[in-house]
């Protein structure tokens, strides 16, 4: 494995691109059924059909092979008849930053030349990768640098699953036959907090979870995943049903006055309805919480009086509440809360019993920190005047 996180400032990634790209069928993304259903209509007989797809999948998702010469238990004739159908393509690395502190920030080219932004976060017992759903987002949350960006899109599942893959190639953390096994996973966590909100792609956002969390591929523990929704009432319990990974909430709000104003999709679903959903959430126990996210906004959302109502709120939820210090972009009509008051606060949801971990900012200096991305590409060019306006300050 070469080393995976070698001092590096900011480069570019240049990735030969197929003349003939699209007219061939990408397996990336495909469900194990669709692959199956693929390899057959290309001629592979229906009693090999289960065998091969097996075969191609652990190949895609264990090895990280993406040509079909390399897969050498295939005979020669089959690994022709693959490449004459299908490809294996993934979204494509425009640049990468890396942080004073090791976080990795990728700008990544899908489908119609639309860029989505990733983020690597390196711990020492973790590697977290935050990636996104939409090309930038339906929700207009006010604190959001990645909300003032317009919906382009929603990814598709091999748009989705492709961000971990090409995150893997940026590490050499693909396994390579022949050498010995080596357990260490330096991209061992997901979470879908990265641009979009991932309930409102839900097919694409299911099928790729599904991809990653197969124990012949990627191979990651439902455990090790975090879907992060706004409160898309409809589809939570279908997260658990479907997906089964573990849930977090953007909260960031006590009163549906202001939370009407930090994430408009409360006038929507209000709290009320959002905490009733919550408590029926089928995955929810003491081993697997949910987690409320809650962004710490000076003078907005802060004071003990917001700390005990958010108590309040949460009894019978199997919770624990990351509090994030506002992250600011360029134009933010928002301050940070103090780190006194950060702590304050903390202190008053530990005391009732609630863990309450105060979020360390990651990757600030290269604007990859939670609420920071957006890609320039898409980017409003608008004043803070007019972003505020819009937040109702």
């Amino acid at each position: 494995m070469t080393d995976p996180i070698a001092p590096i400032t900011q480069d570019v990634l240049t990735l030969p691109r197929k003349a003939e790209e699209g007219a061939r069928k990408n397996l990336v993304g495909l469900t194990r059924d669709a692959l199956q259903d693929a390899l057959v209509a290309a001629g592979t007989p229906e009693k090999q059909a289960k065998m091969r797809t097996n075969q191609v999948w652990q190949w895609i998702y264990h090895w990280g092979v993406r040509e079909f010469a390399a897969m050498t238990n295939l005979a020669k004739d089959y690994r022709a008849l693959l490449a004459d159908n299908f490809e294996i393509r993934l979204p494509e690395i425009v640049t990468r930053q890396v942080s004073e502190d090791g976080t990795r920030k990728y700008l990544v080219r899908i489908n119609g030349g639309h860029k989505v932004e990733v983020v690597y976060i390196p711990e020492e017992d973790r590697g977290t990768l935050c990636i996104s759903s939409q090309v930038g987002c339906t929700l207009t949350c006010s604190f959001c640098h990645t909300g003032t960006q317009k919906l382009v899109r929603n990814l598709t599942a091999a748009e989705i699953v492709g961000q971990v893959m090409l995150a893997r190639d940026d590490l050499g953390e693909w396994p390579r036959p022949g050498a010995p096994k080596d357990e260490t996973r330096l991209l061992s966590n997901i979470v879908l907090m990265g641009m979009g909100e991932p309930l409102y792609n839900f097919e694409n956002v299911r099928d790729a979870m599904k991809i990653a969390m197969d124990g012949e591929g990627l191979s990651l523990s439902r455990r090790r995943i975090t879907l992060s929704t706004s409160g898309v009432v409809p589809e939570i319990a279908r997260t658990a049903q479907e997906i089964g990974c573990l849930l977090a909430v953007s909260f960031h709000a006590t009163t549906d006055e202001t939370r009407d104003r930090l994430v408009p999709i409360n006038k929507r679903w209000n709290i009320e309805t959002l905490l009733a959903a919550l408590k029926a959430y089928p995955k929810a126990s003491n081993s697997e919480r949910i987690t409320f996210e809650y962004v710490m906004l000076d003078g907005v959302n802060d004071s003990d009086d917001d700390a005990w109502r958010l108590v309040a709120l949460l009894e019978g939820i199997p919770a624990k509440v990351n509090l994030i210090p506002f992250n600011e972009w360029p134009g933010a009509p928002y301050r940070r809360s103090s780190n006194n008051r950060i702590r304050a606060f903390a202190t008053i949801l530990m005391n009732a019993g609630y863990a309450a971990p105060i979020r360390t900012p990651r990757g600030e200096d290269i604007m990859a920190a939670c609420g920071q991305l957006k890609s320039a590409t898409e980017r409003a060019r608008r004043s803070r005047a007019e972003i505020a306006a819009e937040a109702g300050l």
